[in-house]
Protein backbone atom coordinates (compact mmCIF):
# COMPACT_ATOMS: atom_id res chain seq x y z
CA UNK A 1 0.00 0.00 0.00
CA UNK A 2 1.27 3.49 -0.91
CA UNK A 3 2.06 5.89 1.93
CA UNK A 4 -0.13 8.99 2.24
CA UNK A 5 2.61 11.30 0.92
CA UNK A 6 3.21 8.99 -2.04
CA UNK A 7 -0.51 8.90 -2.82
CA UNK A 8 -0.76 12.68 -2.75
CA UNK A 9 2.36 13.01 -4.89
CA UNK A 10 0.94 10.55 -7.42
CA UNK A 11 -2.36 12.48 -7.44
CA UNK A 12 -0.53 15.76 -8.19
CA UNK A 13 1.46 14.19 -11.04
CA UNK A 14 -1.68 12.62 -12.48
CA UNK A 15 -3.65 15.89 -12.25
CA UNK A 16 -0.92 17.91 -13.97
CA UNK A 17 -0.53 15.28 -16.69
CA UNK A 18 -4.25 14.88 -17.40
CA UNK A 19 -4.98 18.61 -17.36
CA UNK A 20 -1.68 19.59 -18.97
CA UNK A 21 -1.07 22.20 -16.28
CA UNK A 22 1.71 24.41 -17.60
CA UNK A 23 4.97 25.26 -15.87
CA UNK A 24 3.67 28.85 -15.74
CA UNK A 25 0.55 27.84 -13.81
CA UNK A 26 2.55 25.60 -11.47
CA UNK A 27 4.96 28.46 -10.72
CA UNK A 28 1.97 30.67 -9.93
CA UNK A 29 0.70 28.04 -7.49
CA UNK A 30 4.11 28.12 -5.81
CA UNK A 31 3.99 31.92 -5.43
CA UNK A 32 5.93 32.57 -8.65
CA UNK A 33 9.00 30.57 -7.67
CA UNK A 34 10.40 27.10 -8.40
CA UNK A 35 11.89 27.57 -11.89
CA UNK A 36 15.27 26.09 -12.79
CA UNK A 37 17.10 29.21 -13.95
CA UNK A 38 18.15 29.67 -17.59
CA UNK A 39 17.01 26.20 -18.65
CA UNK A 40 15.11 25.93 -21.93
CA UNK A 41 13.76 23.13 -24.11
CA UNK A 42 16.02 21.68 -26.78
CA UNK A 43 13.13 20.40 -28.94
CA UNK A 44 9.77 22.18 -28.96
CA UNK A 45 6.42 20.66 -28.13
CA UNK A 46 7.31 18.36 -25.25
CA UNK A 47 5.32 18.34 -22.01
CA UNK A 48 6.64 16.16 -19.19
CA UNK A 49 5.91 15.78 -15.49
CA UNK A 50 7.35 13.28 -13.02
CA UNK A 51 9.45 12.36 -10.03
CA UNK A 52 12.85 14.05 -9.92
CA UNK A 53 15.99 11.92 -9.89
CA UNK A 54 18.78 14.35 -8.97
CA UNK A 55 22.41 13.74 -9.95
CA UNK A 56 25.56 15.80 -10.38
CA UNK A 57 28.85 16.08 -12.25
CA UNK A 58 31.79 17.93 -10.74
CA UNK A 59 35.27 19.20 -11.46
CA UNK A 60 34.93 18.86 -15.23
CA UNK A 61 34.43 15.07 -15.00
CA UNK A 62 31.23 13.08 -15.47
CA UNK A 63 32.54 9.88 -13.85
CA UNK A 64 30.25 10.28 -10.82
CA UNK A 65 27.31 11.08 -13.09
CA UNK A 66 27.70 7.83 -15.04
CA UNK A 67 27.76 6.00 -11.70
CA UNK A 68 24.67 7.73 -10.29
CA UNK A 69 22.34 7.41 -13.28
CA UNK A 70 22.45 3.63 -13.13
CA UNK A 71 19.69 3.99 -10.52
CA UNK A 72 17.28 6.07 -12.63
CA UNK A 73 13.77 4.58 -12.60
CA UNK A 74 11.14 4.51 -15.34
CA UNK A 75 9.31 7.85 -15.78
CA UNK A 76 11.83 9.80 -13.68
CA UNK A 77 12.72 13.33 -14.73
CA UNK A 78 16.51 13.23 -14.48
CA UNK A 79 17.80 16.58 -13.20
CA UNK A 80 21.56 16.98 -13.45
CA UNK A 81 23.57 19.84 -11.99
CA UNK A 82 27.08 20.79 -13.04
CA UNK A 83 29.30 21.57 -10.06
CA UNK A 84 32.57 23.36 -10.87
CA UNK A 85 32.52 22.18 -14.49
CA UNK A 86 33.00 25.59 -16.07
CA UNK A 87 31.49 25.75 -19.56
CA UNK A 88 32.17 22.10 -20.43
CA UNK A 89 29.27 20.05 -21.76
CA UNK A 90 28.19 17.51 -19.17
CA UNK A 91 27.25 14.85 -21.75
CA UNK A 92 25.63 14.39 -25.14
CA UNK A 93 23.99 11.74 -27.28
CA UNK A 94 25.29 8.58 -25.57
CA UNK A 95 24.06 9.37 -22.06
CA UNK A 96 20.81 10.84 -23.40
CA UNK A 97 20.09 7.65 -25.34
CA UNK A 98 20.87 5.52 -22.29
CA UNK A 99 18.54 7.55 -20.07
CA UNK A 100 15.61 7.95 -22.48
CA UNK A 101 15.63 4.55 -24.21
CA UNK A 102 17.17 2.14 -21.73
CA UNK A 103 16.35 3.64 -18.34
CA UNK A 104 13.00 4.90 -19.71
CA UNK A 105 13.40 8.35 -18.14
CA UNK A 106 10.55 10.75 -18.85
CA UNK A 107 12.82 13.74 -19.47
CA UNK A 108 16.33 15.11 -18.98
CA UNK A 109 17.04 18.49 -17.40
CA UNK A 110 20.63 19.76 -17.30
CA UNK A 111 21.65 22.80 -15.31
CA UNK A 112 24.70 23.19 -17.50
CA UNK A 113 25.77 22.68 -21.12
CA UNK A 114 25.30 19.72 -23.46
CA UNK A 115 26.90 18.60 -26.73
CA UNK A 116 25.96 16.48 -29.80
CA UNK A 117 23.11 18.93 -30.30
CA UNK A 118 22.37 18.08 -33.98
CA UNK A 119 21.82 14.42 -33.04
CA UNK A 120 19.75 15.28 -29.97
CA UNK A 121 17.50 17.56 -32.02
CA UNK A 122 17.17 14.90 -34.72
CA UNK A 123 16.05 12.35 -32.12
CA UNK A 124 13.55 14.88 -30.73
CA UNK A 125 14.14 13.74 -27.17
CA UNK A 126 12.57 15.64 -24.23
CA UNK A 127 15.66 17.52 -23.07
CA UNK A 128 16.05 20.86 -21.30
CA UNK A 129 19.46 22.50 -20.76
CA UNK A 130 21.20 25.84 -20.29
CA UNK A 131 23.40 25.85 -23.37
CA UNK A 132 25.72 24.02 -25.74
CA UNK A 133 29.44 23.34 -26.01
CA UNK A 134 31.32 20.84 -28.20
CA UNK A 135 33.95 20.49 -25.45
CA UNK A 136 32.76 17.82 -23.04
CA UNK A 137 33.70 16.64 -19.57
CA UNK A 138 36.44 14.07 -19.06
CA UNK A 139 35.62 10.55 -17.84
CA UNK A 140 38.25 10.31 -15.08
CA UNK A 141 37.52 9.47 -11.47
CA UNK A 142 38.42 12.46 -9.30
CA UNK A 143 39.05 12.78 -5.55
CA UNK A 144 35.92 13.64 -3.55
CA UNK A 145 37.03 17.23 -3.09
CA UNK A 146 33.66 18.82 -3.82
CA UNK A 147 31.54 20.61 -1.23
CA UNK A 148 29.73 17.68 0.38
CA UNK A 149 27.35 19.95 2.28
CA UNK A 150 26.25 21.53 -0.99
CA UNK A 151 25.69 18.14 -2.61
CA UNK A 152 23.72 16.92 0.41
CA UNK A 153 21.58 20.08 0.40
CA UNK A 154 20.81 19.88 -3.32
CA UNK A 155 20.01 16.18 -3.16
CA UNK A 156 17.67 16.71 -0.22
CA UNK A 157 16.01 19.62 -2.02
CA UNK A 158 15.46 18.01 -5.41
CA UNK A 159 15.54 14.22 -5.15
CA UNK A 160 11.94 13.02 -4.94
CA UNK A 161 10.45 16.39 -5.90
CA UNK A 162 8.14 16.81 -8.92
CA UNK A 163 9.30 18.50 -12.13
CA UNK A 164 7.00 20.06 -14.72
CA UNK A 165 8.70 20.65 -18.07
CA UNK A 166 7.35 22.44 -21.14
CA UNK A 167 8.39 25.02 -23.73
CA UNK A 168 8.42 27.80 -21.12
CA UNK A 169 10.92 25.99 -18.88
CA UNK A 170 11.13 23.69 -15.88
CA UNK A 171 9.47 24.22 -12.50
CA UNK A 172 10.06 21.98 -9.48
CA UNK A 173 7.37 21.33 -6.88
CA UNK A 174 9.19 20.71 -3.57
CA UNK A 175 8.37 17.70 -1.41
CA UNK A 176 6.73 19.82 1.29
CA UNK A 177 4.05 20.76 -1.28
CA UNK A 178 3.07 17.18 -2.09
CA UNK A 179 -0.28 17.42 -0.31
CA UNK A 180 -4.00 18.00 -0.83
CA UNK A 181 -3.60 21.74 -0.31
CA UNK A 182 -1.34 22.05 -3.35
CA UNK A 183 -3.65 19.84 -5.41
CA UNK A 184 -6.46 22.25 -4.53
CA UNK A 185 -4.29 25.18 -5.66
CA UNK A 186 -3.82 23.49 -9.03
CA UNK A 187 -7.55 23.02 -9.36
CA UNK A 188 -8.22 26.65 -8.43
CA UNK A 189 -5.70 28.06 -10.88
CA UNK A 190 -7.19 25.98 -13.68
CA UNK A 191 -10.62 27.40 -12.82
CA UNK A 192 -9.17 30.92 -12.70
CA UNK A 193 -7.60 30.54 -16.15
CA UNK A 194 -10.96 29.37 -17.54
CA UNK A 195 -12.70 32.35 -15.92
CA UNK A 196 -10.15 34.85 -17.26
CA UNK A 197 -10.41 33.62 -20.83
CA UNK A 198 -14.21 33.59 -20.58
CA UNK A 199 -14.16 37.18 -19.33
CA UNK A 200 -11.99 38.35 -22.23
CA UNK A 201 -13.47 36.19 -25.01
CA UNK A 202 -17.16 36.15 -24.14
CA UNK A 203 -17.75 39.08 -21.77
CA UNK A 204 -15.37 41.32 -23.75
CA UNK A 205 -13.59 42.69 -20.67
CA UNK A 206 -10.14 44.20 -20.85
CA UNK A 207 -7.21 42.43 -19.21
CA UNK A 208 -7.15 45.28 -16.66
CA UNK A 209 -10.79 44.65 -15.75
CA UNK A 210 -10.19 40.92 -15.63
CA UNK A 211 -6.83 40.46 -13.94
CA UNK A 212 -6.58 43.58 -11.79
CA UNK A 213 -10.16 44.58 -10.99
CA UNK A 214 -11.56 41.03 -11.19
CA UNK A 215 -14.88 42.30 -12.53
CA UNK A 216 -15.70 38.83 -13.84
CA UNK A 217 -16.47 37.83 -10.23
CA UNK A 218 -19.40 40.27 -10.01
CA UNK A 219 -20.55 40.93 -13.58
CA UNK A 220 -23.67 39.00 -14.56
CA UNK A 221 -23.36 36.36 -17.27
Amino acid sequence: MMKKNDQEKAAIIDYIKRNRVSSTEVADCLGKIGAIEKVSSLSRGHFKVGNVFWAFAYGGSNWSLHEQIQDVQENDVVFIEAVECGERAIFGDLVSKYLILYRQASAIVVKGNMRDIPRLIKENWPIWCQGFNPIGCINDKLPRDYNEDLIKTQKQKYNGAIAVCDDTGVVVIPKECHNKQFLKKLDLIEAQEDAWYDAIDRKKMSTFETVCLKKYLTKAN
